[in-house]
């Protein structure tokens, strides 16, 4: 499979800057779990699904940079920009971002982790531009694999970069939280978008020992599927920023409210990861109990148990004694 190169830049150019992409990924480790993936990041041309983004600008608001553009060296800083191991905004409305296109790194990492293999069924929640949905169909075939979004907008225009580039997994419009059920059951389920919680009924269409990796609370959930109404795993240490889900709120840090705390707590990111994990059962001063007594621990500290109708976070050890309820 594969695609051609977009805009006015010539194959060579865009060629040889993913080729620089490719390097850096693999020198920051992002796929040391599974190194398969670095063909895929080779092969798949990232210019097809970002065709414009935007870029801030100093004094406020936003230029869109456009691989149309009549000005070549517009194309070129376009194309470079695709290449470059930053987070693209895709989709703006009124200023707000609604869509991106994930750093290429920790796109890296999340499929590594992910840990696919052959003949596996995946589920992506969050279809985005189509370009995870790509390397997900060039590493296991486009029958192995579905996308979904609730913005028909956004899955038409992924769906339109798929088939550019020669990729046909099934895109679905509808609510990810509610899964893909006519396309189960899964062996991996990957959200691409950030969640307040790990829905039920993505755990009912998987398989078992399934594996579904998510951002939540500015983390990776790494979780294994027992059965329809079991799972329970741990975050992965690598940190996470992702665009709400559409389908649900997601309860934000009380950052802004800190109190009497020190402000450095307030900017430490673990503290603030605490902080969006517990948002539903905790204040402010009673994270910051918790992040003092325990040792200010790590990620890999935390974990989520789905069992029974019931969602909970917690600290070292699923029975407690520091467990957190999740929506």
């Amino acid at each position: 499979m594969g695609g051609h190169a977009s805009g006015r830049e010539p194959d060579g150019l865009a060629a040889s800057a993913r080729a620089a992409l490719v390097r850096e990924i693999d020198a920051s480790g992002a796929w040391d779990a599974d190194p398969r993936w670095r063909e895929a990041f080779e092969a798949v041309p990232r210019q097809l699904f970002v065709p414009y983004y935007y870029v801030g600008l100093p004094g406020g608001g936003h230029e869109r940079l456009w691989g149309q553009s009549p000005d070549p060296r517009e194309c070129e800083r376009w194309l470079l920009g695709v290449y470059t191991d930053i987070p693209l905004a895709t989709r703006l409305r009124d200023g707000e971002l609604l869509s991106s296109s994930s750093q290429p790194s920790l796109m890296a990492r999340m499929l590594a982790e992910l840990r696919p293999a052959d003949g596996d069924r995946v589920l992506e929640i969050g279809a985005g531009t189509g370009y995870n949905a790509a390397l997900l169909a060039h590493r296991l075939g486009d029958g192995r694999v579905t996308t979904v979004d609730l913005d028909p907008e956004i899955t038409e225009s992924a769906r339109r970069h798929l088939a550019e580039a020669g990729y046909r997994p099934a895109v679905v419009t509808g609510d990810g939280a509610r899964g893909v059920p006519g396309n189960a059951p899964y062996d991996r389920i990957i959200a691409t978008c950030a969640l307040s919680t790990v829905p039920s009924a993505w755990l009912a269409q998987c398989r078992a020992g399934a594996r579904i990796l998510a951002p939540l609370a500015t983390g990776l959930i790494a979780l294994t599927v027992r059965d329809a109404r079991h799972g329970e795993g741990r975050f992965l240490h690598t940190p996470a920023y992702f665009v709400p889900s559409r389908g649900g709120s997601r309860p934000e840090p009380e950052t802004g409210r800190l109190g009497t705390l020190p402000r450095s707590t307030g900017d430490h990111e673990l503290f603030r990861f605490l902080l969006a994990l517990t948002a539903t059962a905790l204040g402010p001063q009673e994270a910051y109990t918790v992040w003092e007594r325990e040792h200010r621990p790590a990620r890999e500290r935390f974990g989520v148990t789905v069992a029974a109708g019931r969602t909970w976070a917690w600290l070292d050890d699923p029975e407690g004694p520091y467990v957190w309820p999740l929506p």
